[in-house]
């Protein structure tokens, strides 16, 4: 191997393109009732992520039972819930986007 090859640069690849960032509701438009079913979308599919990435209950020590089984799905939902009010993945301002500008 030649050592002078290790110092010359290779030619980097173009950044791949990127979405422009959606518009933010404001005002009037949080109690749209577009926007909260947005947000209610975004919400559910992020509960569904977090079913999905559970490891499950822990074998040992605390935790189990049949009420964690019962009760693991309202978990997920709270905890996504509170993930789109602090502001989510950006789900819910694509979909309003997109949504409010076909029923303008």
């Amino acid at each position: 191997m030649n050592p002078a090859s290790l110092m010359t640069p290779t030619p980097s690849a173009p950044p791949p393109p990127t979405l422009p960032p959606a518009p933010q509701p404001t005002g009037s438009t949080r109690t749209d009732p577009l926007w909260k079913a947005a947000q209610s979308l975004e919400a559910g599919f992020l509960s569904e992520l977090l079913r999905l990435s559970d490891p499950g209950p822990p074998e040992s020590g605390f935790g189990g039972g049949a009420g964690e089984d019962q009760f693991r799905s309202f978990l997920f939902q709270a905890q996504a819930e509170r993930m789109v009010a602090a502001g989510g993945i950006g789900l819910a301002e694509r979909l309003y986007a997109g949504l409010s500008g076909r029923a303008a």
